[in-house]
């Protein structure tokens, strides 16, 4: 409408063409109305609100009272915030300044409204500090997480390193499976063929020793033979009408001679009478026989102590002993060893369960004894020579006959290992010492146990018989060394001295010394007369294991752990010489 009446005052004349713009007025009418009403409204609301809060001011609700025991927060004023925000920026001139308008504008009363701090800022500002302690967990879990994946990569190499490494090894392994096999397979194509000549070996060792075992009878008989021819042609010969006899006896020396050496001649020279070689050996009254004295070889002669006494030895020369011969006999450690009493066969006990016999010095097995079920640690020969006395870690004495070849008697009554068997010298009784403490005789030909020694309180470990008498002596790991009358069963002598272990005990001879070794190393004689020690040597760190006298009782060897042989002057108590050869320990010494 304003538009037309300015239309209609123009002056000019041009003439202006009418528009009708009523809708759009229209629709320009209708949004204004809309937006009154809206602002209208929002008025309204805005009224009903103040009203609202104006009625909550005016009467407030009664608060609830608290519970008992809680803890309530009063919110934080605003000038304690801003003083705590100061100070933790550092801003200690602006915080004065501060604090200085503050508390003048306290003073003057110009403070108006509330003054305490918005619960949105205490928010904003509890939430900041929980960021930064997230921020710095996050930047320690980044940090464990970073030496995690470090460590991980670590495992993965050795992992795959270690797999490397089972698979070459599984690789190894199998080749090894294969050439096990091969070998086993190739090993029994020879097999039997090693078993067939092995058991002919045996066989012709066992003939070997046989046609021995027959020649020294027969030489054995051939000269009961000509004692029997001298002592009947004797008297014709003594009459002197002819000398038929005295030809016929040299014709039979003659003969015999050449078949009898060494051993032929000492049994000439040992025909004493039966009763004075009883009275001798003391355990052989009333259970020997003429027959058995004159089976007596060598130096187990039964000939009485008093001309034993009478003999001289020269003594050995250690230094001009050297190594000769090495050789493996057995398949473990050899424990013992003994000499046949006339023959030069060596006989060796072994913790394989088995005891062998050698020919010395060229070291051929002669015979092998299997029966034991443990370790075999104690061998000797009768005097005789035609058995072998041998006990072990079954607790097991055997006797084995060499005409039978076989085990011709097993004594079971020790409770524990036996450690070592000794004849006596009329080869009718045997001795044992044991792990059970005692030292049992044994009648062979009866086949029984007649005594038990009782007395040490620990192992006893060797045994020895006093030359041509009833006496005995054992060493003990109880440190000491007992000798025993083996007629009355009674301990008449007791030796102390060692400070450890008695491992071995033997005599001289002549009966009149008595040495011992012990696991420290020394090595003890004693005077079996005086009962007192004749010196003491010192023969190192090792255990001195076994010792052995030499037919002179002037040199003394000893076995070491050290796998050295020591021979020393009895007399003066020097070392004489050293001798190593041994790869482990030296368990026994024979001369």
């Amino acid at each position: 409408h304003e538009l037309a009446s300015v239309l209609d005052e123009s002056d000019d004349d041009f003439q202006f063409e009418t528009v009708d713009v009523a809708s759009d007025v229209e629709d320009d009418d209708n949004v204004s109305e809309d937006l009154d009403a809206a602002m209208r409204s929002l008025q309204a609301l805005s009224a009903q609100g103040k009203g609202a809060e104006a009625g909550k001011r005016k009467a407030p609700e009664p608060k609830q009272p608290a519970p008992a025991g809680a803890v309530t927060k009063k919110p934080e004023v605003m000038d304690d915030f801003l003083r705590n925000f100061f100070v933790k920026m550092g801003l200690s001139r602006t915080c004065e300044t501060f604090e200085a308008e503050w508390y003048e504008l306290k003073a003057t009363g110009r403070l108006e409204g509330n003054t305490q701090v918005p619960d949105v800022y205490q928010r904003n500002m509890a939430l900041e500090e929980e960021v930064a302690v997230l921020r710095a967990e996050l930047n320690e879990a980044h940090g464990v997480a970073s030496r995690a994946s470090t460590t991980w990569d670590s495992f993965r190499k050795e992992r795959d390193f270690h797999r490397m490494h089972h698979k070459r090894v599984a690789q190894e392994k199998n080749k090894l499976i294969t050439d096990i096999k091969r070998l086993k397979e190739h090993f029994a194509k020879y097999e039997p063929t090693i078993l067939e000549l092995k058991r002919k070996y045996e066989t012709a060792m066992k003939e070997k020793m046989l046609v021995s075992l027959e020649r020294d009878k027969l030489a054995a008989r051939l000269d009961t033979e000509v004692q029997q021819s001298r002592s009947m042609l004797g008297p014709m010969a003594a009459t002197g009408p002819s000398n038929l006899g005295t030809t016929l006896g040299s014709t039979l020396q003659g003969t015999t001679q050449p078949g009898m050496g060494e051993r032929g001649s000492m049994g000439g020279s040992a025909g004493g009478s039966p009763s004075t070689s009883r009275t001798a050996n003391g355990l052989a009254e009333g259970t020997g026989a003429d027959q058995r004295e004159e089976r007596v070889g060598n130096h187990h002669c039964a000939t009485a102590a008093p001309s034993v006494q009478d003999m001289e030895f020269a003594p050995a020369n250690p230094k001009a002993m050297a190594l000769q011969k090495t050789f493996k006999g057995h398949l473990l450690s050899v424990a013992n060893m003994a000499l046949h009493p006339t023959k030069p066969i060596l006989v060796t006990a072994s913790d394989d369960k088995t005891w062998k016999m050698w020919h010395m010095p060229a070291g051929d097995l002669i015979m092998c004894g299997e029966g034991h079920k443990d370790w075999v640690a104690g061998v000797d020969f009768n005097p005789s020579g035609a058995s072998l006395a041998s006990g072990g870690g079954d607790a097991a004495v055997k006797v084995w006959d060499f005409a039978q070849q076989r085990c011709v008697l097993t004594f079971t009554d020790h409770k524990q290992a036996v450690w070592g068997v000794r004849y006596h010298h009329s080869g009718d009784v045997l001795a044992s010492c044991s792990l059970d403490h005692t030292v049992r005789l044994w009648d062979v030909p009866a086949a029984k146990c007649r005594m038990a020694l009782r007395g040490h309180v620990d192992s006893v470990n060797d045994v020895s018989w006093q030359p041509y008498t009833s006496a005995l002596a054992t060493a003990s790991s109880d440190k000491t060394l007992s000798v025993w009358d083996a007629r009355s069963g009674l301990c008449s002598q007791t030796f102390y001295g060692h400070m450890n272990s008695c491992n071995a005990g033997v005599f001289n001879l002549m009966g009149n010394t008595l040495a011992s070794t012990d696991a420290d190393g020394v090595l003890k004689l004693w005077d079996t007369r005086m009962v007192a020690e004749i010196r003491s040597i010192n023969t190192g760190k090792h255990p001195a294991n076994k010792c052995a006298f030499d037919s002179s009782g002037q040199v003394i060897a000893v076995a070491l752990d050290s796998g050295r042989i020591k021979a020393y002057n009895t007399v003066t108590g020097e070392g004489i010489v050293e001798l190593a050869g041994h790869e482990d320990a030296a368990q026994s010494v024979v001369w």
